[in-house]
């Protein structure tokens, strides 16, 4: 995923402002240089997004390379394929961009044939600037939150149709939002709830924000919706599954999470593959941004990247 240089797209649990500067892969040296992209191999970029690392890896890739991405959100990868398709790579390798969840990897994917995978998870600076979107509490815009917007149900349907009890646990599970039940509360009392600006009031007086806080209070109902909507753990745990499977023995995989119960379970995961001496870890730590890249794309902050091995 990419962000816009200079202006953080996401940080920790919070959002902030999006623009069109430049768009800035997150750990994109220390991500190319655990995948240690082979020259003629097969590399899979599970979220394709804007196509940054994809072009990276590209890039090594060279002929006869093959580079397979994929992307729930059309856009995104229209986007993509407008940037590898149309700059000048010296031997280009055969490139595949399949519109899909990265959960579909088992069934689209031939069994040990990749040299390397990489997932760089989250929302990108695509989605979060189009209000439209409704991915972003600072824009007013419809209440959507799809990535794929050709399917599924809308945060919309999800806050006006659940009911308090099942609204209070999305809010709880996957926002980590203590003041849940609060929360659900006043949507189900606010109902209908069309827009982000409307969701955003109900949230800001029903859980203002505390002292210690650092973070706006609509920050972890919005990510948890987002992720409720979109199956994102869910999608996660069946790509980290397929993994073993799909790499060839010495493929690499490389993965990028940007919240708490994101790396939780790539760290699960690896150390479970690692136990049953199918993986072995890269990383024994995450991987985080340096200060200089801090500096430089404030959102690289909240990064963790963790890669391992198949033996």
């Amino acid at each position: 995923m990419e962000t816009d240089s200079h202006i953080p797209e996401r940080d920790g649990h919070g959002q902030e402002p999006v623009a069109t500067v430049g768009h800035v892969p997150v750990l994109l040296k220390e991500a190319i240089d655990f995948l240690a992209v082979k020259r003629g191999g097969t590399y899979l970029d599970a979220t394709v997004g804007l196509g940054g690392h994809s072009y990276e890896i590209a890039k090594r890739l060279g002929a006869p390379g093959h580079l397979i991405g994929f992307d729930k959100d059309p856009a995104a990868l229209e986007r993509a394929h407008e940037r590898l398709m149309t700059k000048a790579l010296d031997e280009s390798p055969e490139i595949t961009l399949i519109h899909g969840s990265f959960a579909e990897v088992a069934e689209r994917i031939a069994p040990a044939s990749l040299d390397g995978l990489m997932a760089d998870l989250g929302v990108s600076s695509l989605q979060l600037g189009d209000a439209a979107r409704g991915f972003s509490f600072q824009a007013e815009g419809p209440l959507d939150m799809r990535m794929n917007t050709m399917s599924g149900d809308t945060a919309e349907q999800v806050v006006n149709h659940l009911d308090e009890r099942e609204l209070a646990d999305v809010i709880y599970e996957f926002g980590e939002e203590r003041r849940s039940r609060r929360i659900a509360r006043a949507i189900v009392r606010s109902r209908p709830i069309r827009t982000t600006k409307q969701l955003v009031e109900v949230i800001s007086t029903a859980a203002r924000s505390m002292k210690h806080e650092r973070i706006h209070p609509a920050t972890r109902t919005f990510q948890a919706l987002r992720i409720f909507v979109n199956r994102e753990l869910d999608d996660l745990k069946a790509l980290l599954e397929a993994t073993p499977h799909v790499l060839k023995p010495g493929g690499r995989v490389v993965v990028i999470s940007f919240h708490s119960l994101e790396d939780r379970i790539v760290k699960d995961a690896f150390r479970d593959g690692m136990k049953n001496k199918y993986f072995r870890l890269l990383t024994k730590k995450p991987q985080t941004a340096s200060e200089e890249e801090i500096d430089r794309n404030p959102r690289s902050r909240s990064a963790k990247m963790r890669a391992a091995e198949k033996v």
